[in-house]
């Protein structure tokens, strides 16, 4: 038997095909499909050869049933070896064509020595004639494994249609099974064999059965896990390409909005400027009527909002690179605190800092990067001013590449989290936000290489998350002043 079943590994081999791109080898032929085919050729051996061996002893049979069999086997490599000459191409097509040759002359070498070895009159002896193709065969496989041992699969050309070549070979597998009941229905009602040959093939059939079905459930089992983790997979990359795809559209948006802000504000900026000047003469001048004076401070503060509104536009639509050198995390969010904290009058407010003080530095503009903090922690502070009470809870720490910065706090929580970047929204009264400092916040991260994100906790309030990269074989970080 382990006579006969030295084929079986090459064939496991070309099942595996090694002329395919590797990204495909998944789906071919593995271990368990290699146990299978194994399983099932000695299946066939014990079910064509040994029951004239062992359950009704017939020399002739015997030796008709190996011979037979032995052949179909060898033919079946030929074939498939044959099969991969036609379709592939380069030098793989040179080695698959030299290994049909090579399998083709064992198999005519084989078949020459068992003839010769039946029919007494041809004086079959070690070392005859008939054993010059067989050794010539063997010489050839030796000379193709060191011609094709330095042959790259990523290199070659692979063969055509790739992606359905790793069907065939679990293709056979399935025909392989599928054929043991085939085999002992054929044993049972058609075969003339002798009874005990008859029940010996069902028990062997049954017995295979049973072996090659668990081998089946377990490949099923594993195939399971490979698609489930694939469809997990799948779904988080579609998550991902909706996130990023909205980022993208955030982004192409800003950047429309940021070119007509830009032309929009310059041209008001200048008849503002005379509106201001012109309100200043009128409060000033001693000779005006009292009231006169009280609508030209009117219009002044009228102006001046204009002003500061045409001053953020401005900002937000500055699309000139910032001056990046190397920064402490630390010192910038402290020091947004701070500024923060002159105008926090409630006592039943406070904020905890919670950073670590072992940050490596990251590379920014100090001043942008201050105006995001600040920004945040102003609007964290004026939601619990509204909520009466409350702690804002801001943190520092390093994730894996990544500086990570999170702003949490107890307050009412954001209205509409998905639209918070959006320019001009703002949830404020009219008079109090322009709605667009968290726009700006979003492209200042991302022109920082970061990223920002917010959500409400589950246990109330909202939570801003800046990710922002560590810069890379830089010097210490310095304070940002």
């Amino acid at each position: 038997m382990v006579f006969f079943l030295h084929v079986v590994p090459m064939m496991a081999a070309l099942g595996l095909q090694p002329h395919a791109p590797r990204e495909y080898r998944s789906l071919r032929m593995g271990y368990l499909e290699f146990l299978l085919l194994m399983l099932w050729w000695i299946y066939l051996y014990l079910f064509a050869v040994t029951p004239w061996q062992y359950v009704s002893v017939n020399s002739e049979l015997y030796s008709y049933s190996y011979n037979s069999l032995d052949m179909v086997e060898k033919l079946v490599f030929v074939v498939g070896a044959g099969v991969l000459w036609i379709r592939t191409w380069g030098p793989w097509k040179k080695i698959y064509a030299h290994l049909f040759g090579a399998a083709f002359l064992y198999l005519l070498g084989s078949q020459m020595i068992n003839r010769a070895i039946d029919v007494e009159d041809l004086h079959y002896h070690t070392g005859s004639v008939y054993d010059i193709p067989l050794v010539a065969s063997m010489a050839w496989f030796v000379g193709l494994g060191l011609m094709a041992r330095k042959v790259s699969a990523a290199s070659e050309p692979v063969a055509k249609g790739p992606r359905r070549q790793g069907i065939w070979p679990a293709r056979l597998a399935m025909l392989a099974i599928l054929s043991i009941p085939a085999l002992a229905l054929w044993a049972m009602f058609l075969n003339e064999a002798p009874p005990r040959v008859g029940e010996y093939r069902l028990i062997i059939s049954l017995c295979a059965m049973l072996v090659l079905g668990a081998i089946v459930f377990l490949k099923q089992h594993l195939l399971d896990q490979e698609l489930l983790g694939l469809l997990h997979a799948s779904e988080e990359s579609v998550e991902n390409l909706k996130s990023l795809q909205k980022q993208l559209v955030h982004s192409e948006k800003m950047a429309a909005l940021g070119q007509l802000v830009a032309g929009a504000a310059h041209e008001i900026n200048n008849p503002l400027t005379a509106i201001l000047g012109y309100s200043d003469m009128l409060t000033t001048q001693g000779g005006s009527p009292a009231e006169a004076r009280g609508l030209a401070q009117k219009i002044h503060s009228q102006g001046r909002r204009i002003k500061t509104l045409v001053s953020d536009l401005l900002s937000f639509a500055k699309q000139s690179p910032a001056e990046k050198v190397q920064l402490d995390v630390n010192s910038i969010v402290t020091k947004a605190v701070q500024l923060r904290e002159l105008n926090l009058g409630n006592g039943n407010i406070r904020i905890d800092m919670r950073v670590d003080p072992g940050l490596p530095g990251i590379r920014g503009d100090a001043n942008q990067l201050l105006q995001v903090c600040f920004h945040i922690v102003g609007n964290a502070l004026d939601a619990l001013q509204e909520a009466g009470e409350g702690v804002l809870v801001v943190r520092t720490r390093r994730e894996g590449p990544n500086i990570v910065l999170e702003f949490a706090d107890t307050g009412p929580g954001l209205a509409e989290p998905s639209r918070i970047f959006d320019p001009f929204y703002t949830t404020k009264p009219l008079g109090k936000g322009t709605g667009l400092g968290l726009s700006a916040c979003y492209g200042i991260v991302q022109e920082h290489g970061g990223q920002i994100s917010a959500w409400n906790r589950p246990e109330g309030g909202a939570t801003f998350r800046i990710e922002l990269p560590i810069a890379q074989n830089a010097p210490a970080a310095v304070s940002a002043h």
